[in-house]
């Protein structure tokens, strides 16, 4: 039986609040519960802006619109779509690492799923009790380092719930069909542990065999409760975050963003950066500041493109170098992770100024949560390589960026073709204005998510990244090149998310990936599930 009154008013997937027709409020018991005047959904959108533009502070934006969504999930979408531009830095990057930062201050309406090592043994009888029977996207996280802040514990909640309103806003996943979901490990925090309203399991953090376990009865509860879902890693400490992609990308539909999601943005700008310097990716050298899963992530699957373009896997790894606060990645270093050692050249040790000089970068990527590690010094010396240095600042949330949009064209005089992880504002410089691109993996992710679901993947290879990341190259248009933007604007997002998922959707069938019938149209099958918030 439909909800009347007071109850569909409080539901946040029926509410429209003050949108419902007379004929409705007649029909389904709300005369009396709503002020006179009917709303259209683009009234209360204005209204809900207008309410967000008054707060003072981005923590308070991000607590309204949460609040917004607790009680009209229609009308919070419809904003978020329309207002992207302007609300992605609310919602995600890089005021959610100032909500993770505050979690457990700021807690209020329930919205994710919590597993702790109590749970061990009892995990698939405890997805039960999540209210949905379809789900089909899981971003889940340990949140042993969030962003560039590190070790959270349960307050990286923050990150699956603001991935999963991505999902929802920039490609359409139907909201009932997300999960976030906090592996509460513990924390190693000392802050969080001596805090009186630390909201999460309040012990040092499970490390080892009993780590590896409950991962493993994880994945296979979900396997066991929702069949069709994908499961997205976010944020786990490197070593973790390589061995658990590494032991079940090709057994189960699942992806780490961190790894692959900021690869193949970090392709796709690479790839874009061609078209103002007219260099020929093949003959590029990327050298990389930072060394932990994010960087050799993107190095990962530049060597895949490397190959595809004719070179030999040696040849691929001689053009990525690596630098990190011990300097130059050489193979004499005994600090080394295993996913470093491919990328230690043999070469004298250095440091990673002296090693710029030396090796001419075409490219630099920074990826080192470390803020101010691009000095002018090392602007100026791309500068001198290069007639147009290609320069990435990646690290999340500004804090923690390499450099600053200003700083690069401020200190290249110009010259820098620039992108950052966070949202830098449009640059004067000399009469000519600069609009810094945001290489934000918003633009890979839901697409591809939108992908394996559509096609109902059996896991997602390597290649599928690749393909996500041309496919947005292909978006960028001549005007954004000409404001030095490496990625195309963000209101188009739902479109981009779009062309990406019907591209890797039809790679996933080209190579036997796909699970489902082939549809007679594909864009036809995608577009139809594509969810709209519209009333």
């Amino acid at each position: 039986m439909d909800k009347k009154g007071v109850d569909i008013l409080k539901d946040r997937k029926t509410s429209k609040s003050t949108a419902f027709t007379a004929e409705e409020r007649s029909h389904r018991g709300l005369r009396g519960l709503l002020p006179y005047t009917i709303s259209t959904q683009e009234i209360q959108k204005l209204r809900v802006i207008e309410n967000i533009r008054k707060k003072e502070s981005n923590i308070e934006k991000y607590i309204f619109l949460s609040a917004l969504q607790d009680r009209n999930e229609r009308l919070f979408y419809r904003t978020v779509i329309d207002y992207l531009p302007e609300l992605l830095p609310i919602i995600y990057t890089p005021t959610v690492g100032e909500v993770c930062l505050q979690f457990s201050h700021i807690y209020r309406i329930d919205k994710g799923f919590y597993i702790t090592p109590e749970d061990k043994g009892d995990i698939d009888l405890l997805l039960d009790n999540w209210p949905e029977e379809d789900v089909r996207v899981i971003v889940v996280t340990d949140g042993s380092r969030i962003l560039g802040l590190g070790d959270l514990g349960c307050n990286g909640m923050g990150i699956p719930i603001g991935k999963l309103s991505l999902y929802i806003a920039g490609a359409g996943i139907r909201p009932e069909y997300c999960m976030p979901i906090m592996l509460d490990m513990g924390t190693n925090n000392e802050e969080l542990l001596e805090e009186l309203m630390y909201l999460g399991y309040p012990h040092k953090r499970l490390e080892g065999k009993e780590y590896d376990e409950i991962i493993d009865e994880f994945v296979l509860a979900v396997q066991k409760k929702y069949p069709k879902a994908l499961i997205q890693f976010e944020d786990f400490v490197t070593p973790n975050a390589y061995k658990i992609l590494e032991k079940y990308q090709e057994k189960v539909l699942c992806f780490n963003d961190d790894i692959q999601g900021t690869a193949a943005v970090a392709f796709a700008g690479v790839l874009t950066s061609l078209k103002i310097t007219g260099k020929v990716f093949k003959d590029l050298k990327v050298m990389f500041l930072g060394a932990g899963s994010a960087a050799t992530g993107i190095a990962d699957l530049l060597v895949k493109a490397y190959i595809h373009e004719g070179l030999t896997e040696e040849e691929a790894l001689q053009r990525l170098w690596f630098a990190d606060i011990n300097g130059l990645l050489v193979q004499s270093r005994t600090d080394l992770m295993s996913h470093n050692i491919p990328y230690a050249h043999e070469h004298e040790a250095m440091s990673f100024i002296d090693a710029l000089k030396e090796l001419k970068p075409d490219v630099l990527i920074g990826a080192s949560g470390a803020y101010g590690t691009f000095t002018q010094e090392v602007i100026e010396i791309m500068s001198e390589i290069n007639e147009r240095p290609v320069i990435f600042a990646l690290s999340n949330p500004t804090s923690k960026a390499e450099c600053t949009a200003e700083e690069a064209y401020t200190w290249s005089k110009g010259k820098a073709v620039f992108a950052s992880g966070s949202p830098f504002d449009p640059v004067e410089y000399e009469d000519k204005r600069f609009v810094p691109g945001q290489g934000n993996n918003v633009y890979i992710f839901p697409g591809v998510g939108l992908a394996a679901i559509a096609v109902e993947a059996k896991y997602l290879p390597d290649s599928v990244f690749l393909v996500a990341a041309g496919e947005l190259a292909r978006q960028i248009n001549h005007s954004d090149l000409d404001n030095g933007t490496l990625y195309p604007k963000l209101t188009s997002l739902r479109n981009i998310s779009f062309e990406i998922a019907v591209s890797v959707s039809n790679h996933l069938f080209d190579i036997g990936l796909a699970t489902i019938e082939p549809p007679k149209n594909m864009r036809m099958h995608i577009k139809n599930m594509m969810y709209d918030p519209t009333y």
